[in-house]
């Protein structure tokens, strides 16, 4: 019997090893989660828009920060699903910033910051935010005046996946705001029988 339960034990730790495994993703020294994919830039939002939209996306701004428990799991659990991926490596230019972060960020209106003075001006107050911004860029604004969306908190594939679709289908200019596309969006996933994953 013993050796039963030893064999049982083993198989299962070596399981959830496995499980982790498949699920974690690779954590910077800045202690932030990392996806291959995330655009690595000089933190210019002007430049940083203009590049995006000449390859024909959007750019989104993701703060997160050490030891957050919300951003671990977008990045274990959303981030890494193939559906998920996919669409944003097609439609947006996602940069990482740190809410407690140092490096230098040019924000649209000029002004030269770090990255948690500017988390500071433009109110991100819960990691993970994402900030949507714009397809051009209007230097009277600061970022968080030119964002046409800004996402608080973790959300499940379904929820993140609408907003990221809502924003590259500019419904933000639509009479459809969000939740309403969002609630619409769970309907046709329901209608042809898919998991809720929202």
């Amino acid at each position: 019997m013993t050796g039963k339960i030893a064999t049982f034990a083993f198989v299962a730790g070596w399981s959830a090893m496995l499980a982790a495994a498949a699920g974690s993703t690779e954590i910077g020294d800045d202690g932030l989660h990392k996806q291959d994919w995330f655009a690595i830039t000089f933190r210019d939002i002007a430049e940083d828009v203009e590049t995006a939209r000449d390859e024909g996306k959007r750019l989104a701004m993701i703060f997160e920060q050490r030891g957050c428990i919300y951003c671990r799991e977008v990045h274990e659990q959303v981030l890494v699903d193939p559906e998920v991926r996919d669409f944003l490596t097609a439609n947006f230019v996602i940069v990482q910033y740190n809410l407690y972060g140092d490096e230098e960020v040019t924000d649209t209106d000029g002004e030269a910051l770090t990255e948690k003075t500017a988390a500071r001006k433009w109110g991100v107050l819960f990691t993970p935010t994402i900030i949507f911004m714009p397809e051009a860029i209007d230097s009277d604004l600061d970022a968080r005046q030119a964002a046409v969306a800004v996402m608080p908190g973790a959300f499940r594939k379904g929820t993140f996946l609408d907003m990221f679709t809502w924003v590259s289908q500019k419904g933000y200019e639509s009479d459809e705001g969000f939740q309403q596309f969002h609630a619409r969006r769970i309907r046709e996933r329901n209608a042809e029988g898919q998991i809720n994953t929202d």
